[in-house]
């Protein structure tokens, strides 16, 4: 009897457990494809640039200090090229930022971007894609005391010494 027992219930709790399952688990619906305009993986955030480059060849008049002078002052002439240091897009172009005359931005990713401040003249307006080495202003003294470039990159926003960037030692 003790056997008979055990195998009523095992029946019994067998199919308990056949029942509980059958009642608790809902089919799920059935899967369709993701529509051609989603991206099945999310896009890569553009790459760094692998080098900056100098945006115009005149010697350093000043250097970056992080307080008085947040990037490069670059000599030069009236109308001498200035030149896209990376590829970018251009977010910015005017001159209402007291002490930059007119000025271009360059943001190049998420991390860096550059200006380009005092030019003469704007060769490139805001939303244009530029490449790096493009001329996208001339040398001017717009906002200043002489003829220069006034260059600064930023990291994050905040301004960082360019030159070890133009030398690619960063």
């Amino acid at each position: 009897m003790h056997s008979k027992t055990f195998a009523l219930r095992a029946g019994i709790l067998a199919t308990a457990a056949a029942g509980l399952v059958a009642c608790s688990t809902t089919p799920l619906p059935p899967q369709r494809p993701l529509p051609s305009s989603i991206p099945a993986t999310p896009p890569k955030p553009p790459p760094a640039p692998a080098a900056f480059i100098r945006p115009a060849p005149g010697p350093t008049l000043s250097r970056f200090d992080g307080r008085n002078n947040k990037g490069l002052d670059i000599a030069g002439s009236p109308g001498d090229p200035i030149v896209a240091s990376a590829d970018g897009r251009v977010v910015y172009v005017g001159s209402e930022l007291r002490g930059y005359g007119n000025m271009v931005i360059v943001k190049h990713n998420e991390t860096y971007l550059t200006a380009y401040a005092h030019a003469q003249s704007i060769l490139v307006k805001e939303k244009d894609v530029v490449r790096q080495g493009q001329k996208i202003a001339e040398m001017g003294s717009s906002g200043a005391d002489r003829v220069k470039l006034h260059f600064e990159l930023r990291k994050q926003g905040t301004a960082v010494d360019p030159e070890p960037y133009l030398s690619g030692l960063k």
